[in-house]
């Protein structure tokens, strides 16, 4: 490939921070465009599972996210009932690359480690920054792009990184085109310290929801909830501990201490979830989606950051291999596709299972939890392994 060659990413979340490191490491030139006037990120927590971990190790950052993060080594994952009593204990496998199964990381830290390698490589960013307008007419060997600033210039690749809400989606789709839908539930998330004796992943099962306990370093950990809210549901941000506590006030064991120090000091976040299934192709011109902005998911089955990073190592691996071409992006997606697509479809098909429970209904999931869960982790990773080969 041309050292020449220069690609514009727009966003600085996972998938273009990951997107930049893993272009500029193989000897592109790389402008990243970020709309926050400063380095800023939710505070709250990420798992990582071992694909995930595995596309970090090939971007490079690997080591920066152990060291910044919590491993859990052995993989396990404890299920319980929302009163604290025991389900069945799931372990979750170890990748090729050897690293922990599971890892936690406060979004913030891993963040810091993704732009002190961004640094590392001397990836040109420009902070406060939007794309104005984008001319990549689709027969052309580059993309004109207008900034929010007024300045004008020509790329090789523009990489739509810029998440739920992309703008650089309407180059693809078309003005208005594939709105984030609304999937009927919001997730709550918290920040604490956390006990030295806290040392798996936890998650408890409610009726019609879900608690999790995920440690994210060695003194933090964080929560997770899921639940069903109504569409357009919003609440004020400083009603968010109130409202979280609210939420989940029938979970006992390790989460009711927890809970009960939700207060006005505490770092919350809501989010409603919404998903994007963009259909193919997922670049028009020289105009490509990744991340967020082409397979935004649920969160249930915690592979949201992990698909943002593998698209980015699976681009830069295609563009190394065979340049910039409509035919290399058209199998970029094409490769992509059927991945983000089964881990929508699963994530989707457990939010939604959780939604229509009742009591009688949880102990009937829990039993059959105790008989059949690893069963179907094994069966899930294996898919997505099989998926991934392709």
């Amino acid at each position: 490939m041309k050292q020449t060659s220069h690609v514009l990413i727009v966003g600085a979340g996972i998938a273009g921070c990951a997107a930049a490191i893993a272009l500029a490491d193989r000897g592109l030139r790389v402008t990243l465009v970020e709309k926050q006037a400063e380095w800023r990120f939710q505070s709250s927590g990420i798992f990582i599972y071992g694909n995930g971990l595995e596309a970090l190790r090939r971007v490079g950052v690997l080591p920066g996210i152990l060291a910044a993060g919590f491993a859990i080594e052995d993989g396990r994952n404890v299920y319980l009932d929302h009163q604290g009593a025991p389900i069945v204990d799931v372990f979750y496998p170890r990748f090729s690359g050897g690293a922990a199964p599971i890892v936690g990381i406060k979004r913030s830290e891993m963040h810091r480690v993704l732009a002190a390698r961004l640094g590392a490589l001397g990836v040109e960013i420009r902070l406060a920054t939007t794309v104005a307008a984008i001319d990549a007419p689709g027969d052309a060997a580059h993309a004109d792009i207008r900034f929010s600033d007024g300045t004008q210039q020509r790329f090789d690749l523009v990489v739509g990184a810029d998440g739920i809400r992309s703008q650089v989606r309407e180059a693809v789709a078309g003005a208005g085109a594939l709105m984030p839908r609304y999937t009927g539930f919001g997730v709550w998330r918290s920040v604490h310290e956390r006990p030295r004796d806290m040392n798996a992943k936890v998650m408890m099962m409610g009726v019609g929801k879900r608690l999790g306990i995920m440690p994210i370093g060695d003194d933090r950990l964080y929560l997770f909830g899921t639940v069903s809210e109504p569409a357009g549901r919003w609440y004020p941000k400083e009603s968010w501990p109130e409202r979280m506590r609210e939420r989940f006030a029938e979970f006992a064991g390790p989460a009711r201490t927890f809970l009960a120090q939700l207060g006005a000091h505490s770092e919350v976040l809501y989010t409603a979830v919404e998903e994007v299934q963009a259909p193919l192709p997922w670049h028009a011109g020289r105009v490509l989606l990744i991340g967020d902005a082409a397979h935004a998911s649920t969160p249930f089955m915690g592979q949201g950051g992990a698909m943002a990073v593998e698209d980015a190592v699976v681009l830069a691996d295609m563009l190394a291999a065979h340049g910039i071409s409509q035919a290399v992006l058209r199998a970029f997606g094409e490769r992509r596709f059927p991945v983000c697509r089964f881990v929508q479809d699963a994530s989707r098909k457990v939010g939604e299972t959780g939604a229509v429970e009742d009591a009688a209904s949880c102990a009937r999931r829990n039993a059959a939890m105790r008989d059949g869960a690893q069963r179907q982790v094994d069966a899930f990773y294996g898919e997505l392994r099989a998926l991934q080969t392709l």
